[in-house]
């Protein structure tokens, strides 16, 4: 059995893979059931396989353009090759059940067989019965298994992409409601080693990779060049690879791949329209449905089903119960909505240089913006406890605060609650009250006296204001009088590309 520590090829996945190393480990003399999902190019694959490789188990993947005769023949011929048996010596017809059982028949005093089955979506397209085979053949392993008696035993990982279907899997009365030990649910790398993967040194171009592949390791790989090390490189680097077409990482091709992905995504003029106006500043579902001239009612159902694939995300005021904003999490998906289908007919034309100049008021605002208030709160949800001392782990979010004299309302772009807290309560104690402004100018003294304002507020509204620091984030430093106010009052954060990467060490 391999280890808890991963082989030198698996990067930045440590407690990933030592999950599941543990899980893939132990043997409880039954069939254990596992799920791991993710979108497209975070790696599943890549981990799945060198766990099988590290544990002598199975890997199957699963075809897209596979027909049902086709995906068992597929299964059983690699059955036979992990047995070391010859091509077309095991025949066993049209039954999954008895292609499952053979999966899992172990010799007595043998180590329980771990299987993989990736992409199991694309299965489940021509055999939507699977999960009920697997319900019947685990509730009777366990039940064999109990009694004393000889039973299937081994560990199945059920591996896929398209969100809304296996998160399915487990929910409701769905047959594998209950039976899976493992619901692993694959994240992007963070902002940090995003940057070591991409071997990035300037952190302000590592930002705007971030900005525009996020944390997918996959779109390293496609990239095929050398990964930008200068804003000018970035530049290249998004004419070159995001708004070429042709070119494996051209972020409108890799859109509708994605979108793809998920068998309920069957209507781009239903879909596109709804990503392209959030991406543009269309939060609720009143302001989506107008800016494509529908009724909130109408397009209620297609924001649900991009929520289910992860495509749509609600994004929740952290002090008030009030209606969620929607956000669109994934960075090329946007990039794409921003950039490129604005600047089609330019790039259709040929002009990729002339349209990346023509986006860049776009992506400033749209892109770089609003992904550095994202960069802010992430800083302050994994690593500020450990960097900033008196800080503490808690939820951290973003909130809207009314200013009933100026008859207006602020945006507060970070706010963390003290630790054990929980959100949308009166009377919360403030740990820390942050804006972020991805402006080329540097932040001064008016932008610490307008946070000065709004903690003021909060603290008219019953909020625990007392021990609260002020965080100002900024992408080009900041002027010394706000630096020498910041070292006179003991308060203020001044949080600049080196604080938010870990450049620095841990300050008061």
């Amino acid at each position: 059995m391999t280890g808890t520590t991963p082989p030198p090829h698996v990067r930045f996945r440590d407690a990933e893979w030592t999950q599941l190393a543990r899980f893939a480990g132990h043997d409880n003399g039954s069939l254990r059931i596992g799920v791991v999902s993710g979108r497209r190019r975070l790696g599943k694959s890549f981990l799945l396989r060198a766990l099988t490789e590290g544990t002598g188990g199975t890997y199957l993947l699963a075809v897209q353009e596979d027909s049902r005769a086709a995906a068992q023949r597929r299964i059983v011929e690699a059955i036979a090759a992990a047995r070391k048996l010859p091509a077309g010596a095991l025949q066993l017809g049209d039954d999954w059940a008895s292609i499952l059982r053979l999966l899992f028949s172990a010799e007595p005093g043998q180590p329980a067989p771990l299987v993989v089955l990736d992409e199991l979506p694309y299965l489940l397209r021509h055999s939507p019965e699977l999960p009920g085979v697997l319900q019947s053949l685990y509730d009777d392993a366990r039940y064999e298994a109990s009694a004393g008696r000889e039973a299937l035993r081994g560990t199945l990982v059920l591996c896929g992409s398209a969100l809304s279907v296996m998160h399915e899997l487990l929910s409701g009365q769905r047959p594998l409601r209950g039976r899976a030990s493992l619901d692993m649910r694959l994240q992007p790398f963070d902002l940090r080693a995003m940057r070591a993967f991409w071997q990035i040194d300037d952190p302000y171009t590592a930002l705007l990779v971030h900005a525009v592949c996020g944390g997918v390791p996959g779109y390293q790989v496609l990239a095929e060049r050398e990964a930008p090390q200068s804003p000018e490189d970035f530049d290249v680097f998004a004419v070159d690879a995001l708004l070429t077409p042709g070119h494996p990482l051209y972020s409108r091709t890799e859109t509708e791949y994605l979108l793809r992905e998920d068998p309920r995504l069957d209507q781009r003029s239903v879909y596109y329209p709804l990503l392209e106006a959030i991406v543009g500043g269309a939060t609720t579902p009143a302001e989506i449905g107008g800016r494509i001239g529908k009724e909130r009612s109408a397009t209620a159902h297609a924001l649900g089903t991009l929520e289910a694939a992860g495509y749509v995300a609600k994004d929740a005021d952290l002090l008030k119960r009030r209606s969620p904003s929607y956000t669109v999490p994934d960075q090329m998906i946007r990039f794409n909505q921003a950039v490129t289908v604005a600047q089609t007919p330019l790039i259709d034309a040929g002009r990729t240089e002339q349209a990346w100049q023509r986006a860049r008021p776009a992506f400033q605002s749209q892109i770089l913006g609003p992904h550095f208030e994202e960069v802010a709160r992430a800083w302050a949800r994994l690593w500020a406890p450990d960097e900033i001392e008196g800080l503490d782990f808690g939820w951290t979010g973003r909130t809207e605060v009314p200013d009933p004299s100026a008859r207006t309302k602020h945006e507060v772009d970070v706010l963390m609650l003290a630790g054990g807290e929980s959100p949308q309560q009166a009377h919360r104690t403030l740990q820390l009250i942050g804006e972020a402004k991805a402006t080329a100018a540097r932040r001064g003294l008016k932008d610490l006296e307008r946070l000065d304002h709004i903690k003021a507020l909060l603290a008219r509204q019953g909020h625990h204001t007392d021990d609260t620091r002020l965080a100002l984030f900024s992408l080009h430093g900041f002027w010394p009088d706000l630096e020498r106010e910041a070292a006179r009052r003991g308060d203020v954060l001044l949080i600049g590309l080196e604080q938010l990467y870990g450049d620095t060490g841990r300050r008061p």
